[in-house]
């Protein structure tokens, strides 16, 4: 196996939105679970996407992971290596996005990195190299309040530089619109004066081809799936890859089995699709204190599973208001809460799973996390779409066996979502 692009992303479900972005654009792509052991079979492929849990946890440790798959992508033949991070630049001033970068783009002697979180699909974009949501600046916008990594500065030159050691430049607009060759004519500017990473504005689908292009020249590239999109029309527009349409390896064949949705996520958008889907399933909301307190909740919560879901598909939701949240973390502590929590549905997937549940669909990035690590799923192969950035993942070399999940980032997809799913999910 040779690879035409290495990537790295910093949680599961960004992982999942990249490996999808890739395959709509025609790359043979597939999603592993940390750095996969030699003894995983995987297809012939054109990327590979390395997931891993390293957004919020120390920074040393997100350097280390991070490079060891850096490692395996570029022995197996990656020349470009893309960090995908989130799309609403998800860090604090100690890391994880700039040590990493930093650590990277060192061991690969880049002189400058391509940054930008942008992708004008999903109403992310970047001016002036401020972050925009929904036209609305970030730290403005209800994604600013995220429980692990709030997010209160659209200013991302300053963001990053806060958290890297490199001197941090801006590509703008202006440029980005004439194309690949004025974007490295600007990047070669900005290392003579000293920068060592760029933050490159992109409000339109086509800005993301004219990046795609241009950091395809260097060897790492840090943002959301938006550059990967870019590098994805570069590899296949330069006829390093041959276009393979919706490449999506038997993944959407059904396995049939009983199905559960699990929700952790506390944004807006998960809380409207729970709303939602209380009209065609059972839901059970849980007590997020009881589940910090002990394991009674979660044994509550499977028994009621275990009693309808033969009839149906059931819903676990574990998620809560902005104000809810912050007066648990203020009780608990923020990291201990967090963890509490995900644990708690974490052992809800695996009794769910017991149960015979094979068509699962989990809500939230911390939660999807917990949930795969749990389930020890070394890999996925990339399905249909179910809404934007968030495919059917069927998966590789599980002990369970063959089974279908959807992970969703707390932010993505319509009201409707649940039901979408299942539909597709089958």
């Amino acid at each position: 196996m040779t690879l035409k692009l290495g990537c790295i992303a910093d949680d599961y479900t960004g992982a999942s939105d990249l490996a999808n972005t890739l395959t709509r654009a025609g790359l043979r792509t597939v999603q592993t679970i940390g750095v996969p052991a030699d003894d995983l079979a995987l297809p012939e492929v054109d990327a590979v996407v390395v997931s891993l849990k390293s957004r919020s946890i120390e920074a040393s440790l997100a350097v280390a992971r991070s490079r060891e798959a850096d490692k395996w992508l570029r022995a197996r033949g990656a020349r470009h290596v893309l960090f995908k991070i989130c799309s609403t630049f998800d860090s604090t001033d100690a890391g994880n996005i700039g040590p990493v970068m930093d650590a990277l783009a060192g061991d690969a002697g880049d002189g400058i990195v391509l940054v930008t979180p942008a992708f004008p699909e999903t109403k992310r974009t970047v001016y002036q190299g401020n972050l925009f949501v929904g036209g609305v600046p970030l730290n403005e916008s209800p994604l600013k309040d995220h429980p692990l990594n709030p997010m209160h500065d659209a200013n991302l030159a300053r963001v990053l530089g806060r958290q890297s050691r490199r001197k941090v430049g801006l590509v703008d607009l202006a440029t980005v619109v004439h194309g690949p060759e004025a974007i490295g004519h600007r990047l070669q500017e900005l290392v003579g004066q000293g920068m060592a990473a760029a933050i490159v504005d992109a409000v339109f689908d086509a800005d993301l081809t004219a990046i795609g292009a241009a950091a395809l020249q260097h060897k790492v590239s840090v943002g959301a799936s938006g550059i990967g999109l870019g590098l994805a029309r570069a590899l296949v527009a330069a006829g390093q890859v041959h276009s393979h349409a919706f490449a999506h390896h038997h993944a959407d064949v059904p396995v049939g089995g009983l199905a559960a949705c699990l929700a952790g996520s506390c944004s807006q958008a998960t809380l409207q699709q729970i709303a939602q889907a209380e009209s065609i399933m059972p839901v059970l909301h849980l007590d997020a204190a009881g589940l910090v307190a002990g394991p009674d909740e979660a044994h509550r919560a499977l028994a009621w599973a275990r009693e309808r879901i033969g009839k149906g598909p059931v819903l676990i939701a574990s998620s809560a208001t902005p104000d809810q949240v912050g007066a648990l973390q203020a009780k608990h502590g923020r990291e201990a809460a967090g963890h509490a929590i995900e644990q708690a549905m974490a052992d809800l997937a695996e009794g769910l799973i017991q149960a015979g549940v094979r068509r699962l669909i989990v809500a939230g990035g911390e939660t999807s996390g917990a949930v795969v690590d749990r389930l020890k799923i070394p890999g996925f192969l990339v399905g249909p779409e179910i809404a934007a950035g968030v495919p059917v993942l069927r998966a590789i070399g599980a002990e369970a066996g063959d089974m279908l999940l959807a992970l969703k980032s707390g932010n993505f997809g319509g009201p409707k979502f649940f039901a979408d799913a299942l539909e597709l999910m089958r």
